[in-house]
């Protein structure tokens, strides 16, 4: 019969022996989740493999600027934009990964070149003809061969690839090619790449993500309220809601597949790390079933705060971005939780780090959530965090 306890332990910061043991042996390295978007992990993600292979990154479709836009009102698609962008971040650098199959996904077409310009780029890669596609070996070469063809086939006229990057074609490819599953897909690019981590997307549906503003406007498309293509907001945000309209925007019900609720059930450590608040993080909380399966979990649930700004942040002091963290996640939940089964451990460096004001650190800890007061901000880091500090820290969590 099996028997479940549980154990707490006293962890010092940074635990200098757990630390050498993930280095020796990072195949066997503990299960951080991360509930992310983005780019803001990625420089983290490629020292993360140093330590472990088995973390896990939960990555919001929702992007809806840049070339991402193009492929998802062609296709119809969730964005695959940043789900890419890790599994590149991820993936094996070293003579045991595959530095060709990584070069062609990364390549990205210049957005200077005419629409015409960048078929024939793409022709004589479909065609073995192009030196990237030529590095690859077979039979590797004539997957991702095949994935491509399957895009063009599926191209629209009218489509123009300028700016697009490859890997993102090549996803789409299979995304089609599996009946408009996206697991598949992710799965063959990741060991392709010799991605040292899984993810998945934390949805596998074409949904949009809608702010609603303070002064009433409503803002449909996650690129309009970033701050990134286009001015920051003028209102701090109300409500964001996920919507499968873009005419008529409305909250949609929408559930998480067995496969992410598993993958939550299976972390050592979860992490609702820096990046962009509400469409990075708040955003991958809005899916029926996070809640719950985050406050059945057992393990530390740890907030990374932003440094700097975040235009997303309009007007929110550190107390208030963890009381709306707490919101979206108990309002997931399908019976009421207490805020420490959701969060119970906030990472900060209140000497090197500019958070946003009012910290209000007391009101966090009458949550019940403990505050562990560390360096991460070096001299070379600064205004940002350190990736090896914030690294060493949360492993020595786990």
């Amino acid at each position: 019969m099996i028997r479940t306890a549980r154990v707490t332990r006293s962890v010092i910061l940074p635990d200098r022996g757990r630390l050498a043991l993930y280095r020796r042996t990072p195949e066997l390295g503990p299960r951080v989740l991360f509930f992310t978007g983005g780019t803001a992990l990625r420089t983290l993600s490629e020292k993360l493999i140093e330590y472990t292979h088995n973390s896990i990154h939960i990555v919001t479709p929702f992007d809806s600027g840049g070339s991402s836009a193009t492929l998802r009102k062609a296709f119809k698609m969730p964005a695959v934009g940043d789900i890419r962008n890790r599994i590149m971040a991820l993936a094996d650098k070293g003579e045991r990964g595959n530095p060709a199959i990584f070069e062609l996904f990364a390549h990205r077409l210049p957005d200077t070149i005419l629409a015409g310009e960048a078929r024939q780029v793409l022709q004589h890669i479909l065609d073995g003809r192009h030196p990237l596609i030529r590095r690859i070996p077979n039979p590797m070469r004539e997957i991702v061969r095949s994935h491509l063809h399957v895009f063009a086939d599926h191209m629209p006229d009218h489509f123009n690839a300028s700016g697009a990057c490859v890997g993102n074609l090549i996803l789409t490819g299979g995304y089609l090619a599996y009946d408009r599953h996206l697991d598949p897909v992710v799965y063959l690019f990741s060991k392709l790449v010799e991605a040292r981590g899984d993810v998945c997307a934390v949805v596998n549906e074409d949904l949009h993500l809608v702010a609603e503003l303070e002064n009433g406007s409503v803002l449909v498309g996650q690129h309009l309220f970033t701050g990134k293509e286009t001015p920051p907001i003028p209102s701090p945000i109300r409500r964001l809601f996920i919507s499968r309209e873009t005419e008529e925007p409305r909250p949609a019900e929408i559930h998480i597949r067995d496969k992410v609720k598993a993958r939550i059930h299976e972390a050592h450590l979860i992490c609702y790390p820096m990046g962009s608040f509400y469409s990075s993080i708040v955003a991958n909380t809005l899916p029926k079933g996070v809640g719950d399966a985050v406050a059945a979990l057992e393990r530390p649930k740890v907030y990374v705060p932003n440094l700097g700004k975040d235009p997303e942040q309009l007007g929110m002091g550190l107390y208030d971005l963890v009381r709306t963290l707490l919101d979206y996640l108990q309002a997931n939940c399908s019976r009421r939780t207490e805020p420490t089964t959701l969060l119970n451990t906030i990472l900060l460096d209140s000497k090197g780090g500019n958070y946003p004001a009012p910290l209000h650190l007391r009101r966090i800890q009458d949550l019940g959530i403990q505050i562990l007061d560390v360096p991460l901000v070096t001299e070379k880091s600064h205004p940002y965090l350190d990736p090896d500090l914030l690294l060493e820290a949360l492993l020595s969590l786990t």
